[in-house]
């Protein structure tokens, strides 16, 4: 079987990169930074939210499924250079060539690895190649929108349609999984400055591993699985979570309702 990866990823302000672009003073505090950062860029747009290549990734998380198994982990370790983290996730699409999934990932998470990796000047010849090396990446390549090499599960759900798009905390609760557990994107700036980046390194793998449920529902919902293999994979995560170390795998269960509602 063709290995599937689910990623997510986790920003900061690059507020060493804002420092540059604006001459901001070198000793500038870089919680001030963010700060100024945020309000410029809401009195330009309406939005604090910073453009895509000012983004510093601080986590990635993936969770692969293959035929040795399933696990769900947080690329290097929480001392990791971004640039360290980001050579990790293409070193993996490197040598598997898996089957990327995604919730907005093509949207934001890999828009930001694009803009990223060319700061660091890392190579990734496979996930980059249309075709050039490989001709049946012509036809199937993680860069098209509408190849699905690379499904991002919102913009396919939504047919291609922003007004369409849903967030993943609403569908996998309205599926009948846990959801995002008291923490949100919008929450880790705070939370890096506080020191807590093994907390932004857990909440990013509850995000993949809802995103795996979703896509596990979505495979039998387009009839890639059957009902009966379903909920034999829905067993065999639960029994599998079961097992795992980790105050947050523990309230992910507790929180995961005991119907799975499968469609017939």
């Amino acid at each position: 079987m063709t290995p599937v990866l689910v990623f997510d990823i986790e920003t900061i302000p690059d507020c060493e990169g804002l420092v540059r672009l604006h001459d901001l003073p070198a000793d500038m505090p870089y919680a001030d930074v963010a700060q100024w950062a945020f309000n410029e860029r809401k009195e330009k747009t309406g939005s604090d939210f910073l453009p895509h290549y000012l983004h510093r990734i601080v986590a990635i998380s993936c969770a692969l499924r293959d035929e040795n198994g399933f696990k769900v982990w947080s690329l290097g370790a929480s001392g990791n250079s971004e640039e360290e983290l980001i050579r990790r996730f293409f070193d993996g699409v490197e040598k598997y060539s898996p089957q990327l999934v995604s919730w907005n990932g093509k949207g934001f998470d890999a828009p930001v690895l694009h803009y990223r990796s060319l700061i660091h000047g890392l190579s990734a010849p496979r996930y980059w190649d249309t075709g050039e090396d490989d001709r049946d990446f012509k036809w199937n390549n993680y860069l098209s929108r509408y190849h699905p090499r690379h499904l991002d599960l919102m913009d396919f759900l939504a047919l291609y349609n922003p007004r369409a798009n849903a967030p993943l905390d609403a569908l996998a609760k309205l599926s009948g999984f846990p959801g995002k557990l008291g923490m949100d994107g919008s929450a880790v700036w705070k939370i890096w400055q506080e020191g807590g980046v093994d907390d932004i390194r857990a909440y990013c793998e509850t995000d993949v591993m809802n995103t795996y449920l979703v896509y596990t529902r979505f495979q039998q919902v387009r009839g890639h699985v059957s009902p009966d293999q379903y909920r034999e994979e829905i067993g065999f995560l639960r029994s599998l979570m079961n097992q795992w170390d980790g105050k947050h795998w523990k309230e992910f269960l507790a929180a995961w309702r005991t119907s799975e509602g499968v469609v017939s």
